[in-house]
């Protein structure tokens, strides 16, 4: 007998057409509620969910596109001009303003043509629509997740998409492609591992039609291994699998279907264990009517609908073993978890991060807690509607039904939903730390570089005393030295050092915080308060671990010697020397070790990427760890632009990154506009006599391993520099950017002068930037972003937007610290409870998220998704020392 349809449709048990009240319903209500249910089945209609499709990655919310032209800054969009909307600035640690939310009213809901049809292709195909599920999950609307699936699938970068792909994604942040791409993958793993089951389950013999549509049905992994759990390899089978295979399902079927011909005597076998009397029998027809219920679509949408309704908390409570046999350190400090309760809707996500970890630790037990108003309402539902037999039931079988109904919801069903909510819980928890992890490193990386001093870095240390490095305005090392300060020579050695300040006329002083840092930075801040040598300017800074990188480029360099040398540079150029670093090392996320490691790396090195990219290198003077970081390029990349440039001369302008091998069409389109040409370097280059003997010794070259292999063409002598390499245009738009320059007038060589920003203002404010744009035939985004790279000052630097470091001339001791104390810190760490300033007491104070309003933050400074973020200067007040436990609570006085 063939099972019931399962999600594609809804069993006929449930029509009213077939349904005999005046007999099935004395024995299912009370006298009293009968005429009331009669006048709801009088006005009930019963609605048959439309059968799903199996070809179903079809984005039904994208409109077809009209054009099968490839995406393009430089391709107008008929009649769907962006419209630029007010940003807006997040002064709180919610999420992040960069999604925009569906509007019937937004003229950008709709997709950007020239992206070829409205058909999303998949390679695993289900009974849902990607584009819808991945709109709902991520909130972004479906035009631009559409969008964004195929942008991902002819493999563009995120910083390309970003900064030149904006009328395709409704001008979307590098951080929400970022989430829309995880959450893609998550859906494609999701499908591929179903397809997966399903072969493994055909090859096995053991796929019917109601499995394969429950399978095809999966949108998460607990929801997929809900369904197959039964049927992998070794598993001893469920009790619906085991009454089954005992002959009971045409049995528990016919109860739902034809009722009253079903006799269940007949299956008693006094001599099979299972069917040895009716009671074995009746609880083999509950299993598997229980079984039916539990994996049925329709049912499993109505509980969590009734769940997301009612009050459904999560619980954590002190485990029995671990108050006894516990370390009671580690039991402290998860005190606030030991008698606790939430609302799931409200919990945070550090709390469960911190659940989670207790209960790894088996200190906590946790468990999730529905009402049950939400078991009682369930069960009516199934009983009455979902599942209601055609036909009259006899008292027994009913009592079957409801035990069936009630089975399925403590033996199936819950413990689903409280995996389901955990495992939601515990993904969400875990994508907010990885994203504000990365919106720590970015403001990191970010971090305005302190440009034209003589710096002294200085390693902190006892026994092997505090290595100096001097390092010039261009990072040269200058002089290196180990001087003892903490060993009864501190007078002798401040001679030394003195000495040393004015020899390479230094004025800058900048300490790790490695071992005895502390010590140092109150040695030199004694000495600044005593004018012992003055200006000094102290700056303690996270020490640097020797990596393979620093290896390289300082090999006969004493390993202690290196950090040093790493301290001072990441002060002058934080970016350049940070990327040097695993992300993860450099300490400024939070439950860093509890979340998914490969969702973390592939997020922080995405927002190096996203960095390196949008602030741009020199192709002529950047190294090759640098170079590996932008958009479209990797270390055998990087590797082969250094050897190219060491073979044949500095690059003269974009197109001869085309000649360097391994840069093919795809790999040019995504790095080109990231990488920068000094004009003037250009210039001096091709002038002098030396250009030309670079031309001929590349020419030759080649030209001998021409005779071994095909290869690229030989760089020609009669390459010309070109201006708009020197900006963030891109290739693909520098004919739009010829006619904006012909329109206003424009001279190509005063790009970033005064004249340039003159004559681009009395056009824009005579024409509007629309008109314009119309009139160039491109896009709003594309002409503003040309404007931009013909304004924008040579050298410009987005990183000037940011605060520079906060040099310090004084510490104060932790003992020294009291109640209402004004000081002055710089953010060190950013978290969803909270914010941890250094104030250079040796313990970093915390701001909680309550004290953080907006009236105390900077109106002035561009904020990007957080509130406050690693590396900005703050005055805070402190509001409580505990000394006992190194506590220290601060109030927010305002942003520096």
């Amino acid at each position: 007998m063939a099972c019931p349809k399962l999600s594609n449709s809804r069993p006929n048990l449930s029509s009213s057409s077939h349904f005999a009240p005046n007999t099935s319903l004395e024995v299912c209500f009370p006298a009293m509620l009968l005429p009331v249910l009669f006048r709801l089945m009088e006005v009930r209609t019963v609605v048959v969910p439309k059968k799903m499709e199996t070809n179903s990655f079809q984005g039904t919310n994208v409109k077809s596109s009209e054009s099968d032209e490839k995406p393009s800054t430089s391709a107008p969009i008929a009649g769907n001009q962006v419209k630029h909307e007010k940003s807006e600035e997040d002064f709180a640690f919610d999420e992040p303003p960069f999604k925009k939310i569906k509007s019937t009213t937004s003229p950008e809901g709709k997709p950007v043509k020239n992206l070829g049809g409205n058909k999303v292709k998949e390679e695993f195909e289900m009974n849902w629509d990607i584009v819808q599920v991945l709109s709902e999950r991520t909130n972004v609307e479906p035009w631009v997740c559409a969008n964004l699936i195929r942008l991902f699938q002819e493999e563009n970068t995120i910083p390309f998409i970003a900064r030149y792909r904006k009328e395709l994604i409704n001008n979307l942040e590098a951080d929400a492609l970022r989430e829309v791409q995880q959450t893609l993958e998550e859906l494609r793993s999701v499908a591929k591992k179903t397809h997966t089951m399903i072969q493994k389950l055909k090859k096995e013999g053991k796929l019917s039609g109601c499995l394969f549509t429950a399978l095809l049905n999966c949108r998460t992994f607990e929801e997929l291994d809900h369904v197959s759990a039964p049927y992998k390899t070794g598993s001893k089978g469920t009790k619906a699998q085991r009454a089954k295979q005992l002959g009971l399902e045409p049995a528990a079927l016919s109860l739902l279907q034809n009722p009253m011909e079903l006799n269940l005597f007949s299956y008693i076998r006094p001599n099979v264990k299972g069917l040895a009397n009716i009671q074995e029998v009746e609880a083999g027809v509950q299993h598997i009517l229980a079984d039916i219920f539990a994996k049925d679509k329709d049912t499993l949408d109505f509980i969590r609908k009734l769940c997301q309704q009612r009050y459904i908390c999560i619980q954590s409570a002190l485990a029995k073993v671990s108050s006894k046999n516990g370390n009671e350190k580690d039991i402290d400090k998860f005190q606030l978890y030991h008698e606790f309760s939430c609302n799931i809707k409200n919990i945070q996500h550090h709390q469960i991060l911190a659940i989670n970890r207790g209960e790894n630790l088996k200190i906590l037990t946790v468990k999730v807690n529905i009402p049950d108003g939400v078991k009682n309402e369930f069960c009516w539902w199934c009983v009455n509607e979902r599942w209601r037999p055609k036909q009259f039931l006899k008292p027994e079988l009913m009592r079957i039904l409801r035990n069936s109904v009630e089975d399925a919801y403590k033996r199936l069903i819950y413990p689903l939903l409280c995996r389901e909510f955990r495992s939601k819980l515990t993904s969400d928890a875990e994508k907010e730390s990885v994203m504000m992890f990365g919106r720590n490193l970015r403001q990191l990386l970010l971090t305005s570089p302190v440009r034209g001093r003589t710096l002294m870095g200085v390693d902190p240390g006892y026994k092997h005393g505090c290595k100096l490095a001097i390092i010039s305005p261009t990072s040269q090392i200058l002089h290196t030295d180990i001087v003892y300060l903490h060993s009864g020579q501190g007078f002798r050695e401040a001679e030394k050092i003195k000495r040393l300040l004015q020899q390479f006329n230094c004025s800058t002083v900048v300490i790790g915080n490695g071992t005895a840092c502390r010590e140092t930075e109150a040695y030199f801040a004694d000495l600044i308060m005593k004018k012992y040598f003055a200006p000094l300017d102290v700056q303690e800074h996270l020490s640097t671990a020797v990596s393979p990188e620093a290896s390289k480029e300082m090999p006969d360099l004493d390993p202690n010697l290196r950090s040093a040398v790493s301290i001072a540079r990441r002060v002058q150029d934080p970016l350049a020397e940070l990327v040097k670093i695993e992300p993860k090392h450099i300490g400024v996320g939070m439950y860093q070790h509890d979340v998914s490691q490969t969702l973390l790396k592939a997020t922080l090195d995405s927002v190096v990427e996203e960095c390196v990219s949008f602030v741009g290198v020199d192709i002529n003077i950047c190294s090759e760890i640098l170079l590996r970081h932008i958009a479209g390029l990797n270390a055998n990349r990087a590797r082969n632009i250094i050897e190219w440039r060491e073979k044949n001369g500095p690059f003269i302008n974009r197109e001869q990154l085309k000649e360097v091998k391994g840069l093919g069409p795809k790999t040019f389109q995504q790095c080109a506009g990231f990488i920068r040409f000094n004009q003037e370097y250009i210039k001096t280059f091709c002038s002098s006599s030396t250009a030309s003997s670079w031309f001929i010794t590349g020419a030759q070259a080649t030209s001998e391993k021409q005779g071994k292999k095909k290869s690229k063409p030989a760089p020609s002598s009669s390459q010309q520099p070109n201006p708009l390499d020197q900006t963030c245009i891109h290739p693909e738009s520098y004919n739009i950017a010829m006619r904006f320059l012909s329109f206003i007038g424009g001279n190509p060589n005063d790009i970033g002068k005064s004249d340039m920003q003159q004559k681009v203002n009395a056009v824009i404010q005579k024409e509007g930037l629309e008109e314009t744009a119309k009139r160039l035939n491109t896009t709003v985004h594309t002409l503003q972003l040309i404007i931009d790279g013909l304004t924008q000052p040579e050298g410009f630097d987005i990183r000037t937007d940011f605060d520079k470091p906060d040099f310090k001339r004084s510490i104060v001791c932790f003992e020294d610290l009291s109640v209402g104390t004004v000081l002055t810190g710089k953010v060190e760490n950013a978290t969803p409870f909270g914010v941890f300033v250094d104030i250079g007491v040796g313990k970093a104070g915390l701001i909680p998220v309550r004290n953080i309003t907006e009236a105390k933050l900077s109106k002035v400074k561009k904020r990007r998704s957080l509130g406050l973020g690693p590396g900005e200067r703050v005055e805070v007040k402190v509001l409580n020392v505990d000394i006992p436990r190194l506590r220290i609570t601060l109030d927010l006085i305002r942003v520096l």
